[in-house]
């Protein structure tokens, strides 16, 4: 993983939503699951959006 990656994954996670936050801390499950599947979407985009370049 190069140092532009690890830069766009850190800045993602710091401006994550609140509601992923939330979600992942649940103990409902389907929340939980819904919140890391979301969570895995967006870090695949922001790994992507950061090749792209």
């Amino acid at each position: 993983m190069n140092d532009q990656m690890k830069t766009a994954i850190v800045e993602f996670v710091a401006r994550m939503p609140d509601w992923i936050r939330r979600d992942l801390a649940s103990k409902d499950q389907p929340a939980r699951t819904r919140a890391e599947e979301a969570l895995a979407a967006m870090i695949v985009n922001a790994v992507d959006q950061t090749g792209a370049d």
